[in-house]
């Protein structure tokens, strides 16, 4: 079962680097944020890197980059934390540490693109904020495995995956004010970027 964490931290430090940055880096943004104004702020989220359909800001193209890092909420951040914490470490294994970032920060590029075009096609003002398209991209990556590199994943991680794709499509849906643009593009940013990059980027 790949999506059982066994390391201890010293461990998981050494083995996943990238991900601990990645962490790192969304919990930094949300207390620098939460200090400067609060994390459930438009205003605030906007000050510092919200996506957003609202011009001159969309047109601000570094905002489909920190957007990731950003958070509405404790809730909002401990929820895609925690994916990030359990369910990204073997793609970073299995990649690379560089070719593993690129995944990430490319799937959620693409799920703020996505999620830009169609609120530019929208008369009224949006922001989003999350890493939620990136861990998206980290899961549509899982499902090109699970789907073509069937040696590579256990029958019970293949069943937790489906089992976490169902209740993301549901989730996606039926709850209020989630992205469900950048949970889709990420998905399939994530496993397109996959087959290119075991493709065009091999490991020595």
């Amino acid at each position: 079962m790949i999506f059982i964490r066994y390391e201890n931290l010293r461990s998981y430090l050494r083995y996943y680097p990238v991900t601990c940055l990645i962490l790192a880096a969304n919990l930094a943004m949300f207390v620098l944020v939460a200090f400067n104004g609060g994390s459930d702020n438009p205003l605030t989220q906007l000050k510092y890197g919200a996506l957003t359909n609202i011009e001159p800001l969309a047109s601000e193209w570094w905002r489909l980059f920190t957007s990731m890092f950003l958070h509405s909420g404790f809730s909002h951040l401990f929820s895609n934390c925690f994916a990030i914490l359990v369910f990204t470490p073997p793609l970073e294994r299995l990649l690379g540490h560089w070719r593993y970032a690129v995944l990430y920060l490319g799937s959620g590029i693409i799920g703020n693109l996505i999620t830009l075009e169609i609120y530019n096609r929208s008369l009224e003002p949006h922001l989003s904020v999350g890493a939620s398209g990136a861990v998206y991209g980290v899961y549509g990556a899982f499902l090109y495995i699970a789907l073509f590199q069937r040696h590579m994943m256990d029958e019970s991680s293949r069943k937790t995956l489906y089992s976490l794709l169902i209740i993301g499509v549901v989730f996606s849906f039926l709850v209020p004010q989630v992205n469900w643009m950048a949970h889709f593009g990420g998905l399939i940013g994530g496993f397109f970027l996959y087959g290119i990059i075991i493709r065009l980027l091999k490991r020595r």
